[in-house]
């Protein structure tokens, strides 16, 4: 019953937080199936009604599937007697709503999903997700992401972790976040599986990572990986440029859009001359164009291009 009620906690944290992922869901129904179900568990830990809920909320089609299975065994289990004396008192229920409902002794019992006391005690997963000293957010955690091997005694990669996690708490977790040391420790694990080893590339990314989450104008990028919107395996991939804040982006797109208008102005609509000499290759065969880019007031800025080595430039 232990196990069950274990996974039952699971799945609920799941439903509850609108946050399926479906491999994990997978495993918990599969981990199910291999259990040695009896009617005294179905009553007491309500698991038809959780898996009836994932089933409507995720719209993975083997979750279905699976999760059908599960209630058309486990209805074998209840009395056929008490099963009649039961359908005597209420209308027929759908094959779905009858997976809510439990005889026990001829009475038709209904269970809660679950009590605010199991929340406040759930014991350590099922799967080999690591302790965490906040239930709430560590519960969700583990529920949200896959599990995997996180053990490690390596001090490069357990100072990684300790930098990505000092990076999340340089200010307060939004409300509901996930646990900032599991979420450090998947960061990491991810950005090592994709280097293999704890070279200057994996501590370069883990740097920039690290830069990026401690960065007080990049806000919006701590929120989403608190909040999983920025899953760790998608966070350790990112570019800089996909992990820069807004304002970044928007200076990055300016700077670029006047570096493309500044090389094609020249070219385009220049005139040759040779009164201007390149900084780069020594040579005076130059094309120059004359734009007013300030007020008008201001003196007009000469856009430059060497014919010879393609050298660009500009001056005022």
């Amino acid at each position: 019953m232990e196990v069950t009620s274990k996974i039952v906690r699971k799945l609920d944290k799941m439903i509850k937080n609108e946050l399926i992922d479906d491999e994990l869901a997978l495993s918990y129904l599969h981990r199910l199936q291999d259990t040695d179900m009896t009617l005294d568990i179905l009553t007491k830990t309500g698991v038809g009604i959780v898996i009836n809920k994932i089933r409507k909320q995720s719209s993975n089609g083997e979750i279905n599937i699976l999760g059908k299975q599960l209630i058309k065994q486990w209805k074998k289990l209840v009395p056929e007697k008490a099963s009649e004396t039961g359908s005597k008192r209420s209308p027929p229920m759908s094959g779905d709503d009858s997976s809510q409902y439990l005889s026990t002794e001829g009475k038709r019992v209904r269970r809660p999903l679950i009590d605010d006391e199991d929340l406040r005690n759930e014991c350590n997963a099922v799967s080999n997700h690591p302790p965490s000293s906040t239930a709430t957010h560590d519960s969700i955690g583990r529920g949200f992401f896959m599990s995997k091997s996180l053990d490690t005694d390596d001090p490069v990669r357990l100072k990684a972790r300790e930098m990505i996690k000092s990076a999340l708490d340089a200010s307060p977790p939004p409300a509901g976040a996930f646990d900032a040391d599991y979420l450090a420790t998947q960061i990491e694990s991810e950005i090592f599986t994709i280097f293999g080893v704890t070279d200057s590339k994996y501590k370069h990314r883990v740097r920039t990572r690290v830069m990026n989450l401690r960065d007080i104008n990049n806000p919006d990028l701590r929120a989403n990986v608190f909040m999983g919107h920025v899953r760790p395996d998608r966070l350790a991939s990112m570019t800089s440029e996909e992990m820069a804040s807004k304002d970044m982006k928007k200076l990055r797109d300016k700077y670029s859009k006047e570096t493309i208008d500044d090389h094609q102005m020249a070219v385009t609509s220049g005139t040759e001359s040779d009164l201007l000499k390149c900084g780069k290759c020594k040579q005076n065969k130059c094309t120059y164009n004359q734009v007013q880019t300030r007020s008008a007031d201001e003196p007009m800025t000469t856009f430059v291009f060497c014919n010879n080595c393609g050298h660009r430039w500009k001056f005022c």
